[in-house]
C-alpha cells in the first residue's frame, strides 16, 4: 500500500511570497477638499495598515496641498496603495520613495524643570550637544526644541529621563524628494500644452435615434 505524503510548497516559493518590509514615504499632491484626509485614511484602515506618520501642508503650488505618509510595508503593497489613492478625484499625483531617496526631518519639543537646568549645568550642556535650543524659558519649566531623524530625537529622550523629563512631543515627518524636478514643473508643462489640431468626428453624431432606442 502506497503511503500518502503531504504536498508542501518548496522553500523558494514560500520565500518569494514574503517580500521584505521597510519604511516608505508616500507623497500625495491633492486639491484642498474637505473629507479627503478621511477617505485616504480609510484606504489604509481597510487593509489594516498602520500609518507611522502623516503630515499635510501647502505645497510649492498655490491651492495644492501635499500629504507625506510614512508606512512600513512591502513595495508591492505600497504600489497598490498609491494606485488606490490616485483614484480619488481630488488627487493629482502620488509618489513613493524609500528613506534613502528623500531628505526628511522631524521636530521635537522637550519640557524640563528650569530648576534642574539651573542646578545641573551638565543637562544644558547635553542639550546643546544634541542640537537643542531653548524656545521658552519660565520659572517653573523650560522648553527645548530640536530637529532630526527619529533615532536622534529618541536619544535625547533617554538623556533627559534621569533628570525628570516633564513632557515630550514630536511632529510628523516632513520630506523632500532628492532626485525630483518637482510636481510644479510637471504641472506647468501640462498647462502649456496646446490643444490638438486634429479633429475627430463623433461616431454617434446624427445617430441619436439608433443609439438611444432600446
Amino acid at each position: 500500500m502506497q503511503e500518502n505524503k503531504a504536498v508542501t510548497n518548496p522553500p523558494a516559493i514560500a520565500d518569494s511570497r514574503a517580500e521584505a518590509k521597510q519604511e516608505y514615504n508616500i507623497t500625495v499632491y491633492t486639491e484642498n477638499q474637505i473629507g479627503l484626509l478621511n477617505r485616504i485614511a480609510i484606504i489604509f484602515t481597510r487593509r489594516k495598515i498602520n500609518i507611522d506618520s502623516l503630515n499635510t501642508s501647502p505645497s510649492e503650488i498655490e491651492s495644492i496641498h501635499r500629504f507625506n505618509i510614512v508606512i512600513t510595508e512591502a513595495e508591492e503593497v505600497v504600489r497598490k496603495l498609491c494606485r488606490q489613492i490616485e483614484k480619488q478625484v481630488e488627487v493629482l499625483k502620488v509618489y513613493y520613495h524609500t528613506n534613502e531617496d528623500v531628505i526628511w526631518q522631524e521636530l521635537a519639543l522637550y519640557k524640563v524643570s528650569t530648576d534642574i537646568i539651573a542646578e545641573k549645568v551638565s543637562v544644558e550642556r547635553l542639550l546643546r550637544e544634541n542640537g537643542a535650543r531653548a524656545v521658552v524659558i519660565r520659572k517653573d519649566y523650560t522648553v527645548f526644541e530640536t530637529t532630526g531623524h527619529r533615532e536622534e530625537t529618541d536619544q535625547l529622550i533617554k538623556i533627559l529621563q534621569p533628570f525628570g523629563l516633564i513632557e515630550f512631543v514630536r511632529s510628523a515627518r516632513v520630506a523632500i524628494i532628492k532626485n525630483s524636478d518637482g510636481f510644479n514643473r510637471k504641472l506647468r508643462e501640462f498647462e502649456q500644452l496646446e490643444p490638438g489640431e486634429d479633429v475627430f468626428e463623433n461616431e454617434y453624431l446624427n445617430k441619436g435615434e439608433k443609439v438611444f432606442t432600446m
